[in-house]
This record gives structure tokens, C-alpha cells and sequence, in this order.
């Protein structure tokens, strides 16, 4: 089956579209949404050209789209009647782990376009999760945090056993950040050709959210 891959450029998303790859799914391109002005990627605050770096890397072909601030779902089904039609797409892959309010949304838009939704990590353990996410290769560090939950000094920490450990004695936060308490950038593993190159930048605070440029 014909599929494309959600791609926010975190680990969630990353490992969904590496478990696709495994279950059979023929992963024709890995999708990524930036703001409309196509600078950012949504929600995780990495830049357009960090994702085109990353996915010449774990070689497969990346659909860029910027989105409107409103009317989302809109743009959503447009694109992918888009891919329909022009590469005979059947499903869709998504990194979401258990937030029933999105899985309502993807079933919703799904019917709607009549395609599979694919979600390889639904309704697993979040500790298991990023554990196995660890112990497959994959490397990362947090490039967002909610300022109410975790400080700046979280950003550029590295996704490791250590990592858990630190959050779990907080204690009351999603040890895969499901929430939005933290976002993360993938730089290694097993999709990847050879590791991502990059440099950290400067740490901003933007609402209520903690980024660290990655450059």
C-alpha cells in the first residue's frame, strides 16, 4: 500500500514512519507542515531547511506545505486529494500515542478522504514507548518546552535513559511528551543514511514556549 508519513521532525513521528517501513507500508514521501510563511515547522519550531536536511538523510522524498493559520483541515484535504490523484495514496501514517481527541480528528478526516489511518504507536505505553524510540538507535534532544512545565535548561538535553529517569522524578509529565511538555528533534538512528549535522542556537522564549534554534 501507497502511503504517506507525517513528519514533524521529532521523535514520535520518526519512529511511526520507521514502524510503517517495517509493517510493509510502501512510504512513498514523509509530509511536513510549516507556518504559512514556510520558515517554521508547526509546533516543534525547527526550520525548513533543518527538516530538508533530515529527510536527504533517511532518504525519502519530502512534501513541504505550508499551512494557513485557519483552515487547517481544509489544507489538509486538499493536499492529500492531491496525492491521491497524482500518486495513488491509500493510507496515511501518524505519530499519535493516545490523545483520544486527535485520534477522533484523524478518524474524522480519514472516512472523509477515504484512506487508512495508520497509527503505529497508538495506545502505547509512554515509557515503554521512548524506551524501545532509545534502545532502537535513535538519537534526539529537546528542541521545545512548555515554560509552566520544564525550564529552558531542558532544551538540547539528549533523549537517554538519564533523560527518563530526570522526568520521572519530577513526576506528572508524559515521558514522551504526548501533552506538548516538551518537543524533540531526531538527528540519528536506523531510517538515517548517516547523521544529521547541525549546530544548537540561541534559546527563545515565544508564549509560553521555551525553542532552541537548530541550525
Amino acid at each position: 500500500m501507497k502511503v504517506v508519513s507525517l513528519w514533524s521532525g521529532g521523535k514520535d513521528s520518526c519512529f511511526a514512519c520507521y514502524k510503517a517501513k517495517q509493517q510493509g507500508y510502501q512510504i512513498i514521501s514523509v509530509v511536513n507542515f510549516t507556518d504559512s510563511d514556510g520558515v517554521n515547522s508547526v509546533s516543534h519550531g525547527l526550520s525548513a531547511d533543518i527538516i530538508q536536511r533530515q529527510a536527504s538523510l533517511i532518504d525519502l522524498p519530502l512534501l513541504q506545505k505550508a499551512m494557513p493559520q485557519e483552515g487547517y483541515g481544509n489544507a489538509f484535504k486538499v493536499l492529500i486529494e492531491e496525492l491521491k490523484a497524482k500518486e495513488g495514496i491509500a493510507g496515511i501514517v501518524f505519530g499519535d500515542i493516545y490523545l483520544q481527541e486527535h485520534r477522533d480528528w484523524i478518524d474524522k478526516i480519514c472516512e472523509e478522504l477515504k484512506v487508512k489511518a495508520i497509527l503505529p504507536i497508538w495506545t502505547k505505553d509512554t515509557e515503554k514507548l521512548v524506551t524501545e524510540i532509545i534502545d532502537s538507535g535513535f538519537k534526539s534532544i529537546v528542541v521545545s518546552a512548555n515554560k509552566d512545565i520544564l525550564g529552558e535548561e531542558w532544551l538540547g538535553r539528549e533523549i537517554d535513559n538519564r533523560f527518563i529517569k530526570d522526568l520521572k522524578a519530577i513526576g506528572n509529565i508524559d515521558l514522551c511528551g504526548e501533552k506538548g511538555e516538551f518537543h524533540t528533534f531526531v538527528y540519528d538512528g536506523p531510517l538515517f543514511k548517516e547523521r544529521v549535522k547541525f549546530n544548537k542556537g540561541k534559546k527563545e522564549l515565544r508564549g509560553n514556549r521555551w525553542f532552541l534554534e537548530i541550525y
